[in-house]
């Protein structure tokens, strides 16, 4: 039997030669685009503006495809943790952090992760494989159509996601040209229609692709740097090992950007590792000339990974030097992680 083509993963240019190949023109792709994300369309049938014959054509060829009926755990704090089943049976997460003001989805771009960072949990699954654009989309629209059916009562902010962070399971730049799909529906007008300012992709420090993600999009970058010099880094970020801080720093310095905007560097901080007085100077004189702002992560930790959070006086501490150096520092606080939603936190096996 011949796979249908699952339309989601295509860009509306993708779309548009897709129906010129069936015959029909290019309008016609961006009317389906208008029609893929909009709440309840399930069915080809559903786009009336379609000629019958073409929606007949659409459904012997091409689906719609979507996630149902996920896996649900709600924290304390009030963030929600989704669990996808893919259609070959593995299981990726998504975490919704709501706020009064936004709601901010931590998306997921790959089964596992090949980095291998020794204080995240996700490393321990290994990686399996690369999400499709489809994958990566449809957690954005099976959590909106969440928010849009929770009752009013129970919502903490809007009935929509407004913020969207790569975060989840997964490199981002090792699934480079899927991400940047995925990236194009989310802010195409007809598709998710969100803003590329409120869209942030995060990397260990994928070097050589980081000008390529700016070249093609607008999204805020964020670096996952957690140390400040390459003793350190490479013993629990192995990718320092191919991509050493010199070289990140300067992929930083040239990356693509408008003056107005700032690379965010995530900084975990391990007790007796990475949190010292030196480290918080170090800091400071490594990122000097790049325009950034600092999220200090207090660890999330997790069983059988033997890293420790610092007090929250040494991290106020380490705050403290940095702040002074000129720089924009915050604390993020942890939220999730009795659910174990929390940075780091995300793992699953296949589904048994």
């Amino acid at each position: 039997m011949t796979t249908k083509t699952d339309l989601k993963n295509f860009t509306q240019d993708e779309l548009i030669h897709y129906v010129e190949s069936l015959g029909q023109p290019a309008f016609r792709g961006r009317q389906i685009m208008g029609w893929l994300y909009r709440p309840d369309i399930t069915e080809f049938s559903q786009m009336t503006d379609l000629a019958k014959e073409f929606r007949a054509i659409l459904a012997e060829h091409a689906r719609i495809s979507r996630f149902e009926d996920p896996l649900l755990q709600r924290s304390e704090d009030g963030c929600v943790k989704f669990g996808f089943v893919l259609d070959d049976g593995n299981l990726i997460e998504s975490v919704l952090i709501p706020e009064p003001d936004r709601n901010t989805l931590c998306i997921s771009c790959q089964v596992g992760c090949a980095m291998n960072c020794s204080f995240c949990l996700t490393a321990t699954m290994g990686f399996t494989r690369n999400l499709s654009p489809a994958e990566i989309v449809n957690q954005v629209c099976a959590v909106s159509d969440f928010l849009r059916n929770e009752p009013k009562s129970q919502l903490i902010g809007p009935d929509r996601v407004t913020n969207l962070v790569f975060m989840g399971m997964g490199e981002p730049l090792n699934n480079l040209e899927n991400v940047i799909k995925s990236i194009s529906i989310l802010t195409e007008q007809r598709g998710l229609d969100l803003t590329s300012r409120r869209i942030t992709v995060s990397t260990c420090g994928i070097a050589p692709k980081m000008h390529l993600l700016g070249e093609a999009t607008d999204v805020n970058l964020a670096i996952s740097l957690h140390a400040v010099d390459d003793e350190t880094r490479s013993r629990i970020m192995p990718v320092n090992q191919r991509y050493p801080l010199a070289e990140l720093l300067q992929a930083c310095r040239d990356f693509p950007m408008p003056r107005r905007k700032r690379i965010m560097f995530e900084y975990i901080l391990l007790a007796g590792i990475n949190d010292s007085d030196e480290d918080a100077h170090k800091l400071a004189r490594i990122l000097r000339g790049i325009p950034c702002k600092i999220n200090l992560l207090q660890y999330n930790e997790s069983p059988g990974i033997p890293f420790k959070s610092p007090s929250r006086n040494r991290i106020y501490a380490f705050q403290k030097i940095v702040r002074d150096a000129g720089y924009s520092v915050f604390i993020r606080s942890s939220r999730g992680s009795d659910i174990s939603a929390a940075c780091g936190q995300l793992a699953k096996d296949k589904k048994s």
